[in-house]
C-alpha cells in the first residue's frame, strides 16, 4: 500500500508542476530523456550482474516472455482489424506486454505472499520484465518510432545497437564476471534510484484524460488485456499444463501488474502517442488497486 501511495505522489507532483509557468513546456521530454540516458542504464548495469542461474527460475523467467508473445500477438491482430495508426500501434506493442512487475510488483508480491515468496517476484521482474523492456522495446522503438520514412533493416539495426538501455544490457552481460568497486556500485545505485520518482512525475506531466476519440478505444482495450485477459490467460495456461505451487502463483500475479513505467517513458520519448501512453500508465496504477485482488481471490 505505501508504494501505490508513493507512486500517486509522484503522478500528483507531476500535475501539479504542470500549472507552474516556470517549467518549460518540454519538461516532459526532459525528463524522460533523463531516464533514458541515465536512469535506466543505471539500473540495468547494477541489476543484470546479479541475476542468479538455477532451475528454479524457469517459471518466472519464461512466464513474461510468453505474456509478451500472447499480448504482442494480441495487439497486433486488434490493430489491424481496428485499423490503428503505427503510433497508437507501437504504443500499445510496448505498454501492454511489460507490466510493472518491480517497483509495484515485488511490494505487492510481499503484501499478497508473503515475504518468503519475494525473490520469484525479483526473476519475473529481472529475468522477464526488465530484459524484455531493453531487447524487445528496442526493437519497438526502432521500428515504430521511426518518424520520417519507412523503416529498413540497417535504420531498426542502427537505433536498436545505439539505444543507450540496450548498450547498458550488453555491457552488464560483459562485465557479469567482475565485481565493481564500491564506489561505483554506489553510484549506480544512486543514479537508478531516481528511475521510479522521475518517470512517475514525468508521466503525471503529461497525463490528460481530454483524449481524442480515436484514442479512447486504444485506452480501454489496453487496460483490459492488460489488467484482464492476460493473467487470466496466464492462469488458465499454467492450470491446464498442471503447474501449481507458490512459484507460478506468483508468476500469474505479476502478469496481471499495471504497465511499466519505464517503458511509458520510452514510448513517450518515441512520440508513440504521448497523451495515450500517460493515461496508459497513469490509470492502470489507479485501477491496479481493484484488479489485484481480484487475481489473488482467483488464484
Amino acid at each position: 500500500m505505501e508504494n501505490f501511495i508513493i507512486i500517486l505522489a509522484y503522478l500528483l507532483i507531476g500535475i501539479a508542476i504542470r500549472r507552474i509557468p516556470q517549467f518549460p513546456s518540454e519538461t516532459g521530454n526532459s525528463l524522460n530523456l533523463f531516464v533514458i540516458y541515465i536512469s535506466l542504464p543505471a539500473v540495468i548495469l547494477r541489476t543484470i550482474p546479479r541475476l542468479p542461474v538455477s532451475t528454479e527460475i524457469l517459471v518466472p523467467a519464461v512466464m513474461p516472455w510468453v505474456m509478451l508473445v500472447f499480448s504482442c500477438a494480441g495487439v497486433l491482430l486488434l490493430s489491424k482489424i481496428l485499423k490503428w495508426d503505427r503510433h497508437i500501434t507501437g504504443c500499445l506493442l510496448l505498454v501492454v506486454p511489460l507490466g510493472n512487475t518491480s517497483f509495484l510488483g515485488i511490494p505487492m508480491v510481499r503484501a499478497f505472499f508473503g515475504e518468503e515468496v519475494t525473490p520469484y517476484a525479483v526473476l519475473y521482474d529481472q529475468l522477464g520484465s526488465f530484459l524484455a523492456l531493453a531487447t524487445y522495446g528496442s526493437l519497438v522503438i526502432a521500428f515504430y518510432g521511426t518518424q520520417d520514412s519507412k523503416p529498413t533493416v540497417t535504420s531498426v539495426v542502427q537505433k536498436i545497437i545505439t539505444f543507450p538501455p540496450f548498450i547498458a544490457l550488453l555491457s552488464a552481460f560483459i562485465l557479469k564476471p567482475f565485481e565493481y568497486p564500491a564506489v561505483v556500485s554506489s553510484l549506480l545505485e544512486a543514479l537508478g534510484s531516481t528511475l521510479v520518482p522521475v518517470v512517475m512525475i514525468a508521466v503525471g506531466y503529461q497525463l490528460t484524460l481530454r483524449l481524442s476519440s480515436e484514442t479512447k478505444a486504444p485506452l480501454a482495450i489496453g487496460l483490459v488485456f492488460k489488467l484482464m485477459i492476460a493473467p487470466l490467460t496466464a492462469l488458465i495456461l499454467c492450470r491446464a499444463i498442471g503447474l501449481e505451487g507458490k512459484v507460478v502463483d506468483v508468476s500469474i500475479f505479476e502478469a496481471g501488474m499495471p504497465p511499466m513505467v519505464s517503458a511509458g517513458a520510452l514510448a513517450i520519448l518515441a512520440g508513440l502517442s504521448p497523451a495515450l501512453t500517460a493515461a496508459l500508465v497513469g490509470l492502470g496504477i489507479v485501477l491496479s488497486f481493484g484488479t489485484l485482488p481480484i487475481l489473488y481471490y482467483l488464484l
